[in-house]
């Protein structure tokens, strides 16, 4: 008798511990593996680097925090863009979950290393994504493919030049011919020109090793330059304002770190804003949603920055229209 007691007892004891067990089970969710997000980022420069801070912020407050609940794989191509297609399709064979890519070059090495799988992309700091053949339309892209584009408020920076140089005639740039967003920009700026009474005087470089000599070229034959956000040229501004400033000649960037790096002024774009959105439209495919279905985002607004020392050297006044604009230097 004593036996069969002991053995209901232990029994029980053992069916207790299991409805325990089993309900602790219940209480605790099960462990998932974190997801990968892969990056790539064209070059480090101030705009790109303000681009990848905003993405992970913009990651963080739609919930997705690296080492916590994601892991974020990040390359630097170091301004080769075969460096850039190698590392995505490195990425692309470790089955990321999401694949981002910052500035044109990098964002079209991402888009080809995920074609033929089911890797979404989103790109940032993409200036002209229908011509760089990333999405068929900005509307509805039509394939697993979305992000931010950060073309140039052009007509506002042409009209801040021509305030800040009434008698200029000329206007030069620098652009790289490999460069999409480069080409589209200059294309609008040909159009815009006339308005203000400008003439363009556009000079095309291959590579970082040709902008010393081209610039110093483009020095001699312009009133003004001003700047696309062109990775290339923006890589290498320290070189381009050394030639332009010797040769008297002011240099008008795209964005605040452009201004603070040395540029007399801009229409300058939010680049870390460009990034948030960036990072919450890549929360919200890791959500579920679906790039083809998701509008490539605009991000339009701008605003005048100047450089006062920058001013001061080549002895422009500012005019009253930009009285309020923001004053930064290095």
């Amino acid at each position: 008798m004593k036996t069969l007691k002991r053995l209901f007892a232990a029994a029980l004891c053992a069916a207790l511990c299991a409805t325990v067990l089993a309900a602790c089970a219940e209480k605790e969710p099960a462990k998932t593996e974190k997801l990968t997000v892969g990056v790539i980022q064209l070059v480090s420069h101030p705009s790109l680097d303000n681009c990848y801070e905003g993405l992970v912020a913009g990651l963080k407050d739609a919930g997705f925090v690296d080492g916590d609940n994601i892991e974020i794989d990040f390359q630097n191509a170091l301004g080769l863009p075969e460096t850039a297609e190698q590392q995505a399709k490195n990425l692309a064979a470790k089955k990321c979950d999401l694949l981002i890519g910052i500035a044109t070059p990098a964002a079209m090495a991402a888009y080809a290393a995920a074609r033929g799988t089911d890797i979404p992309v989103v790109f940032c700091a993409v200036s002209d994504p229908v011509a760089a053949e990333l999405v068929k339309t900005l509307e509805k892209p039509g394939v697993n493919c979305t992000g931010t584009s950060d073309l140039l408020n052009l007509d506002a920076q042409v009209k801040m030049i021509r305030a800040f140089q009434p008698d200029a005639v000329k206007l030069g740039v620098l652009y790289t011919t490999s460069e999409v967003n480069s080409v589209t920009h200059l294309e609008e700026l040909k159009e815009i020109a006339p308005k203000y009474n400008f003439e363009v005087v556009a000079q095309g470089v291959q590579s970082s090793a040709d902008i010393p000599q081209a610039i110093t070229v483009l020095a001699q034959k312009v009133d003004c330059i001003t700047n696309f956000t062109d990775n290339n040229v923006v890589n290498n501004l320290a070189d381009v304002l050394a030639k332009a400033n010797a040769a008297g000649v002011p240099v008008y960037g795209s964005e605040i770190e452009q201004v603070k790096n040395g540029c007399i002024a801009s229409e300058s774009l939010d680049y870390i804003e460009l990034g948030k959105q960036t990072g919450a439209m890549a929360a919200k495919i890791l959500n579920g949603e679906k790039a083809a279905d998701m509008p490539v985002a605009l991000i339009k607004d701008s605003k005048p920055v100047i450089n006062p020392d920058v001013m001061a050297a080549f002895k422009i006044t500012l005019p009253d229209a930009y009285a309020g604009a923001e004053k930064v230097t290095k």
